[in-house]
C-alpha cells in the first residue's frame, strides 16, 4: 500500500460506529469475492493504485473517491456511488473551470452526512501547473464542479503547493475540512497548515492554523486528518516543527464553528529531545472525547508508536504503545492513515499498523483500548501461504460494530512474493487469521501499491471494503468486497 501524498497522506474515512442489536452474538463476518469497479470511459487505470475515499453513511449506501488515467495521460477525479447496494456507473469528478488540460485531481478524502449528500476535497493543477486545493458537493444525489479554495491571506501567489486531506461532514452542507498551503515569507514559501469550514452549503474562506509559540520560522505544518462530531464541533492532528527543529504532535480543536490555537501533544516520557513526532489518525466519540494515534522516536531512537486520548476536553500525556513480542528493538512503528482507528465508544478503540521484526521482516498489528486501558499490540495473523506482511503491507484500515467485534483491511506478501489484500475479523476482542480477499477472475495480486484502502462496518447491514488490485504490470484497477 503506497504511502501517497506531498507531505503526509492521511485521508480520513468516516467510520459509522454502531452498537450491535440488543441479544445479538457476534459472529465472524464471511467476506465475498471482490468485484471489479467500473471505470468512466476512455480510463486506462487507477495511478498508483490509488483509492483513498470510503464514506458510508448507511448500510448500501456508500461514496468513493480517487483519481483516474486517461489514455492521453491525463489524471482526473473519480467518484463511484453505491445506492441501496448497488454500485451505480462511476463519475468523473469535474475540475474546477481554470483547472490545467490537465488537472492532475486527486480526491484523498470524502464525507457524507447523508445518502446522496457528500463532500470532496484534494488538489489539482491550475493553468500555471501550480498544486491548488479544492473543496466539491454532491447536493441530493448529484455532483457538482469542485471548486478552488481560496487560501488564507498570505499565501503565495507565483508558488502554491496546496491540498487538503481530510474533510468530515455532520449534516448536509456543514463540513470540516484541514489541508496544507505555501505562504509568501519567501521566495520559495514556508509550508502552513489550514482549515476551512462549509456552513449551510457555502465554502468560506480558508483559516491559517495558529500554530504554537515555538513553531520555526519554517514550520512545515502537516496536518493529517479531522474528525467531527456535530455542529462544528471537530479535532484535527498532524506535527511542526519548533524552533529546536524538532518534530512535534499537532493537535487543533475547533468548537461550535470556531477553530483555536493549535498545541502541541505531550508527548511520552520517554521521548527524545528530537521526537520526530507525527499524529495520523484521530476519531471521536463525542464532543471532547477523542483519541489519536500516531508515532514519536525515544530516548533511544527507536521509532514507537503512541496513543493519545481526550477525556472531557482534557487531552492526556500520550502512551506509548506496547509492540507484539518479538518485536524488533527498534520496530519502527507505522500508521498509513487511511482509518486504521476506530472508538465504537468512550475507552473502548481499535487501531492497526505495521512494525518490524528482526531487521528485514515487516509485520501488521493491531492494538486495543479495553474499557480506558490500552492492551499489548498483537500481531496479524495471516494466512497460510504468507510470507509476511512486507513493507507495503500491514494494517490499512479498521471499523467496528461494536466494542471488540470489528474488521479490518490489509495486505501481505505471499510466497511468490506478491502482494495479496486480506480481511482480519476481530470477534468478542479476539482478532482471528486474516482471510486473503479473492480478486476478480484472472488476477493474482493486489502490486505494491494495491490493497484495501477503505472498510466501513455497521451494526445492521453489511460491511464495505474498496481498494485496488494489479490489473497488468503497469495499471491498478478498483474493487469492492462486502459481507453477508
Amino acid at each position: 500500500m503506497k504511502f501517497r501524498r506531498t507531505a503526509l497522506l492521511v485521508a480520513p474515512l468516516s467510520l459509522f460506529l454502531l452498537s450491535l442489536p440488543a441479544g445479538a452474538t457476534p459472529t465472524s463476518p464471511q467476506w465475498h469475492s471482490a468485484k471489479v469497479v467500473g471505470l468512466p470511459s476512455g480510463a486506462t487505470g487507477l495511478p498508483d493504485g490509488f483509492l483513498p475515499a470510503l464514506s458510508c453513511p448507511s448500510a448500501g449506501n456508500c461514496s468513493a473517491g480517487g483519481s483516474y488515467s486517461e489514455g492521453s495521460g491525463n489524471v482526473q477525479g473519480l467518484i463511484l456511488s453505491e445506492v441501496e447496494g448497488v454500485w451505480k456507473t462511476p463519475t468523473r469528478l469535474l475540475p474546477p473551470s481554470h483547472a490545467d488540460a490537465d488537472p492532475s485531481l486527486t480526491i484523498n478524502s470524502l464525507s457524507c452526512a447523508t445518502a446522496g449528500n457528500c463532500a470532496a476535497v484534494g488538489s489539482f493543477e491550475d493553468t500555471h501547473r501550480s498544486g491548488q486545493s479544492f473543496v466539491a458537493n454532491e447536493v441530493h444525489g448529484r455532483w457538482k464542479r469542485a471548486r478552488e479554495v481560496t487560501l488564507p491571506s498570505g499565501a503565495g501567489s507565483s508558488v502554491q503547493n496546496s491540498e487538503l486531506h481530510s474533510v468530515d461532514c455532520w449534516s448536509p452542507g456543514n463540513c470540516s475540512a484541514i489541508g496544507s498551503y505555501v505562504d509568501n515569507t519567501s521566495p520559495a514559501g514556508y509550508a502552513q497548515g489550514l482549515e476551512i469550514n462549509e456552513v449551510r452549503g457555502v465554502w468560506r474562506r480558508a483559516r491559517k492554523t495558529v500554530i504554537p509559540t515555538d513553531a520555526n520560522v519554517d514550520p512545515y505544518v502537516d496536518i493529517n486528518q479531522v474528525a467531527c462530531t456535530h455542529a462544528g464541533n471537530c479535532v484535527a492532528v498532524g506535527s511542526y516543527i519548533s524552533k529546536d527543529n524538532a518534530t512535534e504532535g499537532l493537535i487543533i480543536t475547533e468548537s461550535a464553528g470556531t477553530w483555536q490555537d493549535a498545541t502541541a501533544a505531550v508527548l511520552p516520557g520517554n521521548a527524545s529531545a528530537y521526537p520526530s513526532a507525527i499524529l495520523s489518525e484521530v476519531t471521536c466519540v463525542s464532543t471532547n472525547n477523542c483519541t489519536a494515534v500516531g508515532t514519536y522516536t525515544d530516548v533511544a531512537g527507536d521509532i514507537e508508536g503512541m496513543t493519545e486520548n481526550e477525556t472531557h476536553a482534557v487531552w492526556a500525556r500520550a502512551l506509548a504503545m506496547v509492540m507484539p513480542s518479538g518485536a524488533a528493538a527498534n520496530p519502527h512503528a507505522f500508521f498509513y492513515g487511511y482509518g486504521g482507528l476506530t472508538c465504537p465508544s468512550i475507552g473502548n478503540c481499535s487501531a492497526g499498523g505495521q512494525y518490524l521484526v528482526g531487521t528485514s521482516s515487516y509485520e501488521g498489528f493491531f492494538v486495543n483500548e479495553v474499557k480506558g486501558t490500552w492492551e499489548p499490540a498483537t500481531e496479524m495473523a495471516l494466512p497460510a501461504g504468507a510470507q509476511m506482511a512486507g513493507k507495503n503491507g500491514g494494517v490499512v484500515a479498521v471499523s467496528c460494530r461494536s466494542a471488540g467485534n470489528c474488521s479490518a483491511g490489509a495486505a501481505y506478501l505471499d510466497t511468490a512474493s506478491e502482494y495479496q489484500a486480506l480481511i482480519v475479523n476481530e470477534v468478542r476482542g479476539r482478532w482471528e487469521t486474516g482471510q486473503k480477499i479473492t480478486l476478480p477472475t484472472g488476477n493474482n495480486t493486489v502490486g505494491v501499491d494495491g490493497g484495501v484502502y477503505g472498510l466501513i462496518c455497521h451494526a445492521k447491514g453489511p460491511c464495505t471494503a474498496t481498494g485496488s488490485y494489479l490489473k497488468t504490470p503497469t495499471n491498478y484497477e478498483g474493487f469492492t468486497v462486502t459481507t453477508s
